[in-house]
């Protein structure tokens, strides 16, 4: 019996490094593709025109076109790669990094934009410190669904699905990177 449970453990671990490290493989981004964060932007629009008050309003926002994510049992991780934008410019680069906890299984792809109210609320982002822990709800972006969100506590963070397929019922956060652009 206690060797069957250091075996699972083992491949649990295993297979949890397996995911992280497809994650950081898959999320690798080309500083000079900044067209992938204009085209995510457009997709958000297309399928809910009612973001438009967040990108017209907003200071900033992170844009994640990919964020690569996966679990086994009862770990997961993601990783991904990103721009930031202030007052409607690409002042950065930003990553991502995801660790959940609980019954999870499968991989996905999916893109995210976090919108930051106010010049401090961007700023905290920027200090590369930032996380989100799970009391902050990311919407699952659909059309008209903008119409009823607001920020919490001066994010206001969205979602929306690349492909793959994971069933979970996980807690966890994302911890976030900064790095300015050189002007």
């Amino acid at each position: 019996m206690m060797k069957t449970m250091r075996i699972s453990r083992i491949w649990v671990i295993a297979l949890a490094a397996i995911t992280m490290m497809f994650g950081t493989a898959q999320a690798g981004w080309d500083p000079s593709d900044e067209q992938r964060a204009h085209t995510t932007i457009e997709k958000f629009k297309q399928k809910d025109p009612s973001l438009d008050r967040f990108f017209s309003k907003a200071y900033g926002y992170a844009v994640f076109p990919e964020v690569f994510k996966g679990g086994y049992f009862l770990i997961g991780g993601g990783r991904g790669g990103g721009y930031v934008f202030e007052n409607g410019g690409i002042v950065g680069r930003t990553s991502i990094t995801q660790l959940n906890l609980g019954p999870q299984l499968g991989g996905q792809s999916f893109a995210e934009i976090i919108f930051f109210k106010g010049k401090s609320d961007l700023d905290k982002f920027k200090s590369g410190n930032f996380e989100l822990n799970a009391q902050v709800t990311a919407v699952v972006v659909t059309t008209g669904m903008a119409t009823n969100t607001d920020y919490s506590n001066g994010v206001a963070v969205f979602t929306m699905a690349n492909g793959g397929i994971m069933a979970e019922a996980s807690i966890g956060g994302q911890k976030f990177g900064y790095t300015p652009i050189d002007q």
